[in-house]
């Protein structure tokens, strides 16, 4: 593995692909720190503390820090995250925006532009309801969080939030175009990974004053490596399909006749349920923040078994409705078809359709079942037996996901200018998500 680390270095387009995507995390990071105007973030900063484990905190968790600091970013990248549900259901329904999505690199480009129009237009509404929450603060008892409420704040506020979003979508899009990995997932990755030194020293420090006693701290430690372990085993999961392609005679040389197979991933949606239930929920709140009802914020209290059942069944149903998008058994039967291949036993073209469909739906449950299970198992152990799960199992899904598609990523860089990979003993390769 040493060795295959020390090849990254070899490749001057992996080395400056890698520069660069570190470089604009840092970027990133620094402007966590970057305080929006007319607020005191000591004041914020205790109120996110003592709500570690809720709502809030979850949120804080998403934006990396950036609403204990009350940064400009506090928004995070959650507003293009809610733009790109609404284009992709819109997608499904519009005749106009499939017909662009057919269009290959031309119509992906109108509609990435559309999905930042979308991420503008709600990113201030967010803020506009982000400022009339910091203002509404100061009237808690837990100290003045908006030194000067009004109107001027409310605009000031706005803006500077809207942009700190727009700059983190631009961020995300300069690491995809010239950096490694993909760009979205790698900010929120960064976000996630910055709280977990912070999330190792409170565990150690609960451990240290008997608040957390030694079995409790084995359990952390077991149920956090099982979770790994179970994520690790199901991301890089598959079925395959046997494929078998036709002899064909070009001249006098006959081609064709060799069976391959067809990989499908159990969880072919990635870590973007989690992303998308966790987004869709934080809209009750907002909305709660207009109308001032309590039995929204009741609805999905964090933690509840309201919360857990309604954050279980939207996970469920986003992977089937992005795998459903993102992959289509039509394409892929007609694929086969052009290229002289077929599924033993299957008739081509429609037939075939039908058949890979009827397999992506059976496995799909299975993984849906399992990002269900990892993203609900932790806020569980924290409710039920009050053992800090600091990371969440959303998080845990997401750094792992992301690190095993940028390590897939590297591994092609890698094999492309015939190295040997830095995963493993020569030979081995690392299978990526999607």
């Amino acid at each position: 593995m040493a060795s295959g680390i020390a090849n990254i270095g070899k490749i001057p387009e992996l080395r400056k692909r890698i520069f660069y995507t570190l470089s604009m995390l840092a970027v990133y990071r620094i402007g966590i720190f970057v305080t929006t105007p007319g607020v005191d973030r000591e004041v914020m900063g205790e109120l996110v503390r003592k709500s570690s484990g809720t709502f809030m905190g979850l949120f804080n968790m998403f934006s990396g820090g950036a609403l204990e600091q009350l940064s400009i970013m506090a928004l995070g990248i959650m507003p293009y995250i809610s733009a790109s549900i609404i284009l992709q259901l819109m997608t499904s329904v519009v005749p106009t925006l499939a017909e662009l999505r057919k269009e290959g690199e031309a119509g992906n480009q109108k509609i990435n532009q559309y999905t930042r129009y979308g991420t503008v237009i709600i990113s201030f509404i967010q803020s506009f309801a982000m400022a009339g929450y910091l203002e509404s603060l100061n009237n808690q008892g837990s100290g003045i969080v908006v030194l000067n409420p009004g109107w001027g704040f409310t605009f000031m506020t706005m803006l500077t939030l809207t942009t700190g979003t727009a700059f983190i979508m631009w961020l995300g899009e300069q690491i995809t175009e010239r950096g490694i990995g993909n760009g979205i997932s790698l900010i929120i990755f960064a976000g996630i990974v910055a709280a977990l030194p912070d999330a190792i020293v409170q565990t150690l420090k609960s451990a240290s004053v008997g608040q957390l006693n030694p079995i409790q701290l084995m359990l952390v430690a077991v149920a956090l490596l099982a979770v790994v372990a179970t994520i690790v085993f199901f991301e890089r999961g598959q079925r395959r399909i046997q494929i078998q392609h036709a002899k064909r005679m070009v001249g006098r040389k006959v081609y064709g006749g060799h069976s391959t197979f067809l990989p499908l991933r159990v969880n072919q949606a990635g870590v973007i349920p989690p992303i998308f239930a966790s987004t869709l929920l934080m809209f009750p709140n907002t909305l709660a923040s207009f109308t001032h009802q309590d039995w929204l914020n009741s609805l999905v209290a964090f933690g509840t078994w309201q919360y857990n059942t309604i954050y279980g069944l939207l996970i469920i149903f986003f992977c089937y409705f992005y795998t459903a998008i993102t992959f289509q058994p039509t394409d892929v039967a007609d694929n086969l078809k052009k290229q002289g291949a077929f599924v033993p036993g299957i008739r081509p073209g429609k037939r075939t359709a039908q058949y890979i469909d009827k397999v992506m739906n059976r496995i799909t449950f299975g993984g849906a079942l399992y990002v269900a299970a990892v993203c609900i198992l932790p806020s569980f152990m924290i409710t039920q037996f009050h053992i800090p799960f600091y990371l969440g199992g959303t998080g845990l899904m997401i750094v792992v996901g992301v690190a095993l598609d940028t390590a897939q990523q590297i591994e092609s860089h890698l094999i492309t200018r015939h190295y040997d990979g830095f995963t493993g003993p020569k030979g081995a390769r690392i299978r990526g998500r999607r």
